[in-house]
């Protein structure tokens, strides 16, 4: 089957959208390309099958990833991309071990907020637990990967009020 010129165009615009956004969500790439949805659907369903994206689907949340982004990148750019865990990552990598409630007044998010973030990220092995004398003490599990994520990929994250909004979503 031949692409049109037309068609290599949308897919350009959708590659080039992808890359400067690892992690890039469906809605997003729908607002960014003005696509309706059932092009984007296409053209996405064509780049992934001539294997130039990843796609990484879990619940309700698909993600888009260009193929040279490692698993292990992709794990950790879909918590990343969320303004309140890049927080809570980068004072635990700039602290080493960190208390819940160092965590919570670093943040200045709700107790229940934080503890959520906290419970995901560990699920997830980002972060690992050290059960002290008095409290638990949160570290990083892989540090050195985990900085080398967020700097790579800073400038990919979204504003924050795009990532607000979709936090609220989600948590509806």
């Amino acid at each position: 089957m031949q692409v049109t010129e037309s068609a290599a165009d949308t897919r350009v615009l959708l590659m080039k959208n992808i890359e400067q956004t690892p992690g890039i969500r469906y809605r997003e790439l729908l607002r960014l390309t003005g696509l309706v949805n059932g092009v984007l659907s296409y053209h996405l369903s064509a780049l992934e099958r001539a294997n130039v994206i990843k796609v990484n689907r879990e619940s309700r949340i698909t993600r888009y990833y260009p193929v040279n982004v490692s698993d292990k990148e992709s794990a950790i750019l879909k918590f990343v991309r969320r303004e309140p865990i890049r927080q809570i990552l980068l004072f635990i990598l700039e602290h080493d071990m960190c208390t819940f409630n160092e965590i919570v007044d670093h943040t200045g998010k709700a107790p229940s907020t934080v503890s959520s973030h906290l419970k995901r990220l560990r699920g997830a092995g980002i972060i690992l637990i050290r059960h002290g004398e008095y409290h638990q003490l949160y570290r990083v599990a892989e540090g050195d990967l985990i900085a080398e994520v967020l700097s790579k990929y800073t400038a990919s994250f979204t504003d924050k009020v795009v990532d607000n909004y979709t936090e609220m979503l989600e948590e509806l």
